[in-house]
């Protein structure tokens, strides 16, 4: 992975210090979120370059716009993403542990996006030497490397529950995840009253299996009814409708781009 900038049409992230540098998922998922209800505050969870927040300051007019971030260096490259870019008044990075920023903070957030570590601590021994073996000597620590990479660096049980205590009753959360972590996913934040609206499933070619799920939930539906003469809230976790599921493929042969993911991503990268 290159620690050089990478440029975007309307900014440049630096990299250098990141221990996860630009890739893939994170442009597919700030570029697959939807705005369009005008979200006035935007929080991104483990937010490493800025690149996901940034994105959606390019796409929106979103007044607030947070991020929090664990790894001392990822923050700082962050911040500076933030201020050498069009929207800095906008954006803010937190240095926390997302624990401790769901704890503390008392906000609610109109739209949150997260791209979160999706390797975990059952890899073989083999992948796990393969990754120290990638590791950059470019400033990124080899053990911020692999943390930004592995899941108990953020369980998903923690994201949900930061989540369902940060969002607002009318907004939407957003999340890209390897494709076999789908279910126990939905699973997941249904417990926490969190119910899929969208989901894309992500291949690399028409032939390859699906590898990544781009996945949008929304707070669950509280029916009214009134118990002893008090009003009280029964939780449902069933949408209205079922959730809008669709397939992206980013290329039909090698650097021969779909129409559909040239459409999603022509806005960033400056070759589309």
């Amino acid at each position: 992975m290159s620690s050089k900038p990478f440029k975007f049409k309307q900014f440049t992230i630096a990299q250098d210090r990141c221990a996860m540098k630009i890739g893939t998922d994170g442009v597919l998922l700030g570029a697959w979120t939807s705005t369009e209800a005008y979200p006035d505050s935007i929080l991104d969870i483990g937010t490493g370059t800025g690149v996901i927040a940034l994105m959606l300051a390019q796409r929106c007019d979103a007044q607030t716009i947070d991020a929090v971030e664990l790894d001392d260096n990822a923050y700082e490259q962050a911040t500076e993403n933030f201020e050498n870019s069009d929207w800095g008044d906008r954006l803010f990075c937190y240095h926390a542990h997302l624990y401790e920023f769901a704890a503390e903070v008392d906000d609610e957030y109109d739209l949150i996006v997260c791209n979160p570590p999706f390797y975990t601590e059952d890899l073989t021994q083999a992948s796990q030497d393969a990754l120290k073996e990638k590791s950059q000597n470019d400033g990124a620590a080899q053990d911020a490397r692999e943390q930004a990479r592995f899941e108990s660096a953020m369980p998903f049980e923690l994201l949900v529950g930061a989540v369902a205590k940060l969002l607002s009753p009318e907004g939407t959360f957003n999340v890209i995840i390897p494709y076999e972590r789908e279910d126990d996913f939905i699973l997941l934040c249904s417990r926490a009253q969190l119910v899929p609206t969208r989901i894309t499933r992500v291949k690399g070619t028409p032939d390859a299996p699906v590898k990544r799920s781009l996945m949008s939930f929304s707070v669950a539906f509280q029916d009214e009814q009134v118990v002893d003469g008090e009003d009280r809230f029964r939780e449902s976790v069933t949408p209205q409708s079922p959730a809008e599921i669709t397939t992206l493929i980013i290329e039909k042969s090698r650097h021969d781009y779909t129409d559909a993911y040239v459409s999603l991503v022509k806005d960033f990268y400056i070759k589309m």
